[in-house]
């Protein structure tokens, strides 16, 4: 890998580890990101992580265009021999596929489709070469998934699937985005799984929806009064498959204030995933068996 630095403007570094993702390029990111914080270099205001990359803003009345970019270089050999270990949690996410109301909205858009003459999970089903719906769903929900990034929209998950890289499912986008999508709707867009935060336009493919919100900029949400955003980067996602009365029931606790996500301490550790996949997966979800 070679990092490339680049400014943003007259007020951002951006910092690329990788074109490409990989864990390991987010594992060097959110290592030399976490160095440039702990740096504490006068005139940084803000470090925005991403995928494989990261941006800092900072005041260019406190610190010049090319000191700053020179301060993040220093850095570098630091995120090159961190440890591949992360202190996160597994979190169970309900989702109701093939519901009615990503259906309706897919069926709407098929002008702007690879496929208009079925729905988004038969092209995925298919182009991913499963023999049905049911299990590409499988493959989809059987194993845990990564959050690389939270951004984009607010709140918005980046999902990485954890799985051999000739086993991950690949969707592209819509041809041309829709102008409406269902808020929690969840879905693909090229390697990335995402939960659209809020109702809006997109070009994921559409495979169901969760009833457990993501972002509440009002904190009245029980288990979101302490913050807004729930997901944060290096967070473990399970799917749960939820039919229409088990989704409508965590809808209904969500809104009485009475529901609270299934979440469970975890470390990951990137080495012992590159050498035992299988292993580690079954290790990360096993710890929601415990709560």
């Amino acid at each position: 890998m070679k990092t490339r630095y680049s400014f943003g403007g007259d007020e951002h570094v951006y910092v690329e580890i990788d074109e490409e993702m990989s864990l390991e390029a987010f594992f060097i990111a959110l290592s030399l990101r976490n160095a440039v914080a702990e740096a504490e270099i006068p005139g940084v205001t803000e470090i925005c992580p991403a995928n494989a990359s990261f941006e800092v803003r900072f005041d260019p009345d406190v610190i010049a265009p090319e000191e700053i970019m020179a301060r993040i270089r220093e850095l570098e050999h630091k995120a090159e021999v961190s440890d591949k270990r992360l202190e996160t949690r597994i979190i169970e996410i309900p989702v109701y596929f093939q519901d009615p109301w990503t259906h309706e909205t897919l069926m709407r858009f098929r002008e702007r489709h690879q496929d208009p003459t079925g729905s988004d999970l038969d092209y995925a089903a298919r182009i991913n070469g499963y023999d049905s719906v049911e299990a590409f769903l499988e493959a989809f929900h059987s194993q845990p998934w990564f959050v690389s990034m939270v951004g984009f929209v607010a709140g918005l998950p980046f999902l990485y699937q954890l799985v051999e890289r000739e086993k991950q499912i690949q969707v592209p986008k819509y041809l041309r985005p829709r102008t409406d999508t269902p808020k929690l709707s969840v879905g693909i867009g090229g390697c990335f799984g995402c939960i659209y935060s809020v109702r809006g336009a997109g070009g994921y493919q559409l495979f169901g929806i969760t009833p457990m919100p993501i972002y509440d900029p009002t904190q009245t949400v029980s288990y979101l009064k302490d913050f807004m955003v729930f997901f944060r980067p290096g967070d473990i996602v399970k799917w749960k498959p939820v039919d229409r009365a088990e989704y409508e029931r965590i809808e209904a606790a969500v809104a009485a204030g009475t529901y609270t996500p299934r979440i469970a301490p975890v470390t990951f550790d990137l080495d012992a995933f590159n050498a035992d996949i299988a292993g580690t997966n079954a290790n990360l979800m096993e710890a929601l068996n415990g709560i």
